[in-house]
C-alpha cells in the first residue's frame, strides 16, 4: 500500500486552496465544480480538502481544528524556512512557534492556516 492523499475538512474549500497557494506556493490540482472538494499538487501524495457541508451529507460530524490543541500537523519542507514563514504570515497564517533550529539540525517554524490546522515549515531531514 501507499498513502494516496490526506483530506482535511474545512468550511470553504476554494478559500482554503487560495490560501495555500498564497501562503505556501502550492498549486491547485483539482477543484470540483461544486466547490466541496479540492486537491493541491504536493508531489506523489495529494493534500485534499472537503467541505464540512459535504461531510455532513455523508453522515460525518466534522469538527473545527484547534491549533493550540492539534491532533496532527502538516509538514511542508523547504530549504528556506525563514522565507516560507514570512510568506505564510503575509498571506494570513497565524504564527504558532517562531523559527528555531532543533538539536538534530533541522530548522522549523509553526503556523496555523486559516482553518486552524497546524502547519510545520521545516528543512528536509538528512
Amino acid at each position: 500500500m501507499q498513502l494516496g492523499y490526506t483530506i482535511l475538512y474545512v468550511p470553504d474549500v476554494p478559500a482554503t486552496l487560495k490560501f495555500y497557494e498564497a501562503a505556501f506556493g502550492l498549486t491547485t490540482r483539482f477543484l470540483h465544480e461544486s466547490g466541496d472538494y479540492g486537491e493541491l499538487e504536493t508531489g506523489s501524495t495529494a493534500l485534499a480538502f472537503s467541505s464540512h457541508s459535504l461531510m455532513q451529507q455523508l453522515g460525518k460530524n466534522p469538527q473545527a481544528a484547534k491549533p493550540e490543541a492539534p491532533c496532527f500537523e502538516i509538514a511542508l519542507c523547504t530549504p528556506d524556512v525563514a522565507a516560507a514563514l514570512e510568506r505564510a504570515l503575509a498571506a494570513g497564517a497565524t504564527p504558532m512557534r517562531p523559527l528555531a533550529v532543533m538539536p538534530w539540525g533541522q530548522t522549523i517554524a509553526y503556523v496555523a492556516d486559516i482553518n486552524g490546522f497546524l502547519v510545520e515549515l521545516c528543512t528536509p531531514m538528512g
